[in-house]
């Protein structure tokens, strides 16, 4: 069970009223099982964030108007590997903890803003002043409001 969120809980917006299907249950986007709602609302918002351009789990959450960074941190995990899921990052710019290496590749490709680590060596983080999506039609990444 995972920690975040209970699947009997009426509150919690990432399960339908039949109760949550695991990752095993969901056969993707457009597969024959249905997605909780709040839980196709999160991916429809991650497929729109452009190339190069990152949202934080927060900023998902605000721009749905519901839910919280937890709850689609939780959609992420079930239900995201069909979609960009490395444009959905921490709000300290870490990258994702088990998942750096596959995720800096995506963002290299991409042209990410990136900036070192806190320690020669380390692991780069996001510039998030520079990365995070406004939500233009553009995709030219300016700042949003508050971040920059």
């Amino acid at each position: 069970m995972n920690a975040m969120a209970d699947p009997a809980d009426p509150a919690d917006p990432t399960d339908d009223e039949e109760g949550a299907e695991g990752a095993e249950g969901a056969t993707g986007r457009g597969g024959a099982h249905r997605l909780p709602e709040y839980a196709d609302r999160v991916l429809t918002e991650v497929e729109r964030i452009p190339p190069g351009r990152v949202l934080t789990y927060g900023d998902i959450a605000r721009r749905l108007g519901g839910g919280g960074p937890r709850q689609v941190g939780r959609v992420m995990a079930r239900y995201g590997g069909a979609v960009p899921w490395w444009r959905v990052v921490r709000a300290d710019g870490r990258l994702l903890p088990g998942h750096e290496r596959r995720a800096l590749e995506h963002y290299r490709i991409e042209g990410t803003p990136l900036r070192a680590g806190a320690d020669p060596g380390a692991t780069p983080r996001l510039d998030l002043r520079r990365a995070v999506w406004d939500g233009g039609a553009d995709g030219s990444g300016a700042p949003a409001p508050g971040r920059g």
